[in-house]
């Protein structure tokens, strides 16, 4: 630093608020690879998605909700910081309902609103799959978390308690 710029002070950071990106009393941008911490635990594995996708449903407007019982490898490595008692969710949005910017910004409206949707609804070690529809976009978002929290709370009722099969309906061999 030379002339001027030499006699400015840089502005003190406080050492307490430096997780929270907050410099001097004002919130700074959070760095690109940083998320805050998740609320839920994320569904990764294919086999998850398709155990799922044969559990019971709950269809809205704007999305799929379906959920089964968690299965879980007790030879393997915890692959949760919550647990494996906590429910764990994941987001399926096809091409069908639009390009790459699109699907992205139906993903990230979705997850937020199971962020906000708290407290939630799920129940512990249970897995849940969103598939979302085109709706899911231009929605507003609080009737997005309205759906999420009405879905979340009733499709054990729809379920009967039982993984997916409808009283009546046969059942295939």
């Amino acid at each position: 630093m030379t002339g001027s710029d030499a006699s400015i002070p840089l502005p003190a950071r406080d050492a307490s608020n430096r997780s929270q990106g907050v410099v001097n009393g004002s919130v700074a941008k959070t760095p690109r690879g940083c998320r805050p911490a998740a609320h839920f635990v994320h569904l990764r594995k294919r086999p998850d998605f398709l155990r799922v996708g044969k559990g019971a449903r709950f269809h809205v407007r704007t999305f799929s909700l379906h959920m089964a019982k968690a299965s879980f490898d007790p030879s393997g490595p915890a692959d949760t910081i919550a647990g494996p008692a906590s429910p764990r969710f994941g987001f399926t949005v096809t091409r069908k309902t639009g390009g790459s910017v699109e699907r992205n910004r139906i993903r990230r409206r979705l997850r937020e609103a199971l962020r906000r949707a708290a407290p939630l609804e799920a129940r512990p070690g249970t897995d849940y799959v969103i598939v979302a529809r085109r709706e899911a976009l231009h929605a507003p978002f609080d009737k997005l978390i309205d759906d999420l929290s009405r879905a979340l709370r009733l499709i054990d009722d729809k379920a009967g308690g039982k993984s997916g099969h409808k009283p009546g309906a046969p059942r295939k061999p």
